[in-house]
């Protein structure tokens, strides 16, 4: 059974602390970290914002986010426990005159204890941000910064926040999240692959077929209609979420689990990354945003009614990419990235889908491909599908059913979610699961490539109902060599 190790005593300051993001995701995390016994009670959780704010305030507002996100596993008196390490205190955080000594005073003077600085806020304040830090004196180790995606909207914007917390922070003190690589699936995808003698002498264009990596929702825009509409699906989520799926699927065996060894092994996959030509582009990518439609039956509204624009937008909510990693192990074999709003279902899943059998001895309408199915949500899971013979007489039948790992039938015990795993790697100083500079860099250079590619050919989105999987041309894309979308039946 899977033992929860506490981390050391620590300071965590959330900027943007009453934020969307806190209240959904990062105090609820700390809190069942300090259910599951891993936080010491004599840590410090400081949320910090504009907004003026008494503690005790900002402990209700704390209690109802974490209420709501345990559900039936709240525990009233272990909350009145938790809720004593919790601060607050009233902060401009790009004024350095601001009310710093405020802030300073609810630290510990320990100047070994990890001192996290949380930035819950939009990327154009990071830099004001961290050098504020600087000036208050807080910055030296063994301090960290966190900087949630995006980080930038190009290349451009990327290196010169880079550059600005690289003024006031080395790079061993910045963990860029993606909260994807904290997600137990994608974790076990490595040790899949490197632990097991029966896959990675499979895993390469000797055996693989093709790779799809789908990350698809059924919501719309939910309130983030400005910063969507100024992303869009490309920068939002192939960037990012997609890339970085990418990365952990193709890269070469790291020398041990050290977090330096990982990521350069991930920065090889980026930067084996071919750029899609201009006379391709309409082969190789799709562009999609998606209209008014039925999803389970409901009326939905389409991208241009919730975002109630009166001059109407380009920006894409559906991204279909075919890629390739021109290196030794991958050559030849595509891979397919998916996303898009408002698709017929929420998942996530990665597709590894092996080469036929050379020969098929069963007669036609038998299919021979195996496929190994990791699902990262919503029920987390890996399946490796096989041909077996369907019981009974009357011939010789052949299915495809998987062999199956389920999380929530193979775990009963609650695990942690992604937060909750990548904070106490912050806490610890465990750098594997985060991205590198040069990761986030490369990964924008791909993608301008292609968004420079989309802007001179004037390639506009292709629209698609909302409640289904994205345009036509996406089918068309993967019928053109012969494949499909894989789709749970």
């Amino acid at each position: 059974m899977a033992k929860f190790v506490p981390v050391e005593p620590f300071d965590i300051v959330i900027f943007g602390g009453t934020g969307d993001l806190s209240r959904r995701k990062l105090l609820p995390a700390l809190y069942h970290r300090w259910l599951d016994g891993q936080i010491p009670p004599t840590s410090a959780i400081i949320g910090t914002a504009r907004s003026v704010m008494e503690t005790a305030a900002y402990r209700k507002v704390a209690r109802e986010a974490c209420e709501a996100a345990s559900g039936e596993s709240w525990d009233a008196a272990e909350w009145l426990e938790f809720e004593k390490l919790i601060q607050y205190v009233t902060i401009d955080a790009t004024r350095p005159d601001d009310d710093w000594p405020g802030l300073s005073a609810l630290l510990t003077l320990d100047v070994k204890r990890p001192r996290v600085f949380y930035l819950a806020t939009s990327p154009h304040l990071y830099v004001d941000i961290c050098r504020s830090v600087g000036l208050a004196g807080l910055a030296g180790e063994p301090a960290r910064v966190v900087l949630e995606k995006p980080i930038g909207t190009d290349l451009e914007s990327a290196r010169a926040i880079n550059d600005g917390v690289g003024e006031v922070f080395t790079e061993r003190q910045v963990f860029r999240i993606d909260h994807y690589l904290g997600k137990e699936t994608v974790q076990n995808l490595m040790v899949l692959r490197f632990a097991n003698t029966l896959f990675e002498p499979l895993w390469s264009h000797n055996y693989i077929d093709h790779v799809q990596i789908t990350v698809a929702e059924n919501l719309g825009l939910e309130g983030r209609a400005d910063y969507y509409d100024r992303s869009g699906a490309l920068r939002d989520m192939v960037q990012n979420h997609l890339l970085q799926l990418l990365c952990l699927t193709a890269m070469e065996p790291p020398n041990n689990m050290g977090d330096d060894d990982i990521r350069t092994e991930k920065i090889k996959v980026l930067n084996a990354l071919g750029p899609i030509a201009a006379d391709q582009v309409r082969k190789q990518t799709v562009r999609g945003q998606y209209t008014s439609g039925l999803p389970d039956g409901k009326p939905a509204k389409g991208y241009l009614e919730e975002l109630d624009s009166a001059t109407g937008s380009t920006t894409e909510t559906f991204v279909a990419v075919k890629a390739e990693v021109k290196n030794w192990r991958w050559a030849g074999v595509p891979f397919y990235l998916r996303t898009g709003k408002r698709m017929s279902a929420r998942h996530s899943d990665i597709v590894i889908q092996f080469k036929p059998a050379p020969h098929n001895i069963f007669g036609q309408g038998v299919d021979s491909v195996n496929r190994l199915v990791i699902r990262l949500q919503p029920d987390e899971a890996v399946r490796l599908f096989v041909q077996i013979k369907e019981p009974g007489p009357g011939g010789l039948r052949v299915k495809s059913l998987p062999l199956n790992l389920s999380y929530a039938a193979s775990f009963t015990l609650r695990y942690p979610d992604a937060y909750e795993r990548l904070l106490m790697d912050i806490v610890r100083g465990n750098l594997s699961l985060f991205m590198r500079r040069d990761e986030v860099e490369a990964a924008w250079r791909w993608v301008d490539s292609l968004i420079d590619t989309w802007e001179a050919g004037h390639y506009q989105p292709e629209p698609y109902p909302a409640g289904t999987d994205g345009p036509l041309s996406a089918a068309m894309m993967m019928d053109r060599d012969g494949r499909n979308w894989w789709k749970e039946a």
